[in-house]
């Protein structure tokens, strides 16, 4: 039996791995011989998957930073579209990333229209539906949405498709997280240092308008605090020379480690982060931050007055439940000054970030059990083995 995955950007990619293991072992379990071939990145290819195309960098936020990447998604595509007819899968899983997996489901709905497409983790036209056509297309390419928050559950259900709302992914993976103790201990970080976690960058775009703003914020704090020092996890080794020079020119006392996400945030006293599935794990280890995010001026201006674009929220903690829990710094709003006095509050202030907590304990009781991968997995191996059958 053979499954086809596609997604993007970092994010997917580990969400793509987490969904691979779990059918890996379901199949192990059924004594079925699985295949597994698609678009995503090193993480997926670790946990078993066959990679058709690297797609962890190309993704992008916004209308203007999208422009350099149209031509590689349009090959990534095609790769994509000629596979799936000269070798059709048994199921199609598609995992975020909107616009490709649009042009892929859409493909697969022409052309090969008996192929179960299932998808899991919906694009977020939930929150920020830009273009009604975009849902009504998710509806109409998908057998099932495997929903990870309720809220996406319910508006999908509203607007016709079959939805399972399995949980979040995240909720597995951090079952393997360390202590806030034992990530201290592995990072050789004091009992008195304070350590503040810097993610400034999953997309390319965001080094150029995240990385400059989180790290002079970060600068202020340091001269504020004495005892902080800054860890920051590399995303994509690319980005280690632009990030290496970054802490070099602000002057920052930071280490910039690969393949220690998860120590670090665990070790953090505060992160200050780009918005993203970040913000999830972040928390879920309790580590309070502070949230921002900017694309260009012209895509902002874009979004505001020809879109009409607005949003109630932008980061993964506040959307669950719909409600302000981390503080949000958007466009205009992203400045150094702002991210500092947000940032200091919430390592200084034992109330407000007492606060924090108990939002993430409410907001954690509405992302599902342990057991995300493996009920997602079961949905996707019902219409496998239907799809053989018939």
């Amino acid at each position: 039996m053979k499954i086809f995955i596609s997604t993007g950007e970092v994010s997917g990619d580990l969400q793509g791995a987490l969904l691979v293991t779990a059918l890996k072992r379901q199949a192990v379990a059924a004594g079925l011989e699985l295949e597994i071939v698609g678009l995503g990145g090193q993480r997926m290819a670790e946990a078993g998957a066959t990679i058709l195309a690297d797609t962890v960098g190309i993704g992008s936020m916004g209308i203007i930073e999208s422009l350099p990447y149209i031509l590689p998604t349009i090959k990534v595509q095609q790769k994509a579209k000629e596979y799936l007819k000269q070798f059709p899968p048994d199921a199609v899983v598609l995992i975020d990333y909107l616009t490709p997996n649009l042009g892929i489901g859409s493909y697969i709905r022409r052309c090969l229209p008996s192929l179960p497409v299932l998808w899991f983790i919906a694009p977020q036209e939930w929150v920020w539906s830009i273009s009604p056509r975009n849902t009504s297309l998710i509806v109409h390419i998908c057998d099932r949405i495997l929903a990870i928050f309720p809220e996406e559950a319910r508006y999908f259900q509203a607007k016709g498709a079959k939805v399972s709302w399995v949980g979040h992914p995240l909720v597995d993976r951090m079952q393997s997280a360390p202590s806030r103790e034992v990530a201290r201990k592995t990072l050789g970080i004091g009992p008195e240092q304070v350590s503040i976690a810097l993610i400034p960058a999953s997309r390319r775009q965001e080094l150029s308008y995240l990385m400059p703003v989180i790290f002079e914020a970060a600068q202020i704090i340091q001269a504020k605090l004495p005892q902080v020092h800054f860890w920051i996890p590399l995303a994509l080794e690319a980005y280690r020379d632009a990030i290496e020079r970054a802490i070099e020119h602000y002057g920052l006392r930071a280490t910039l480690l690969d393949n220690q996400t998860l120590e670090i945030l665990a070790a953090a006293d505060l992160a200050i982060t780009k918005s993203g599935t970040v913000n999830l794990e972040i928390a879920l280890l309790d580590v309070p931050q502070v949230v921002v995010y900017r694309v260009s001026p012209i895509t902002a201006w874009i979004a505001r007055h020809i879109l009409k674009f607005s949003i109630p929220f932008m980061s993964p903690p506040n959307l669950v439940q719909m409600k302000s829990i981390v503080p949000e710094l958007l466009q205009d709003e992203a400045t150094a000054e702002n991210l500092v006095s947000h940032a200091v509050e919430l390592l200084l202030n034992a109330d407000r970030r007492q606060q924090t907590l108990a939002g993430y304990r409410e907001m954690r009781e509405h992302l599902g059990e342990v057991g995300v991968c493996d009920r997602a997995a079961s949905e996707i191996m019902k219409y496998l083995k239907l799809n053989r059958a018939n």
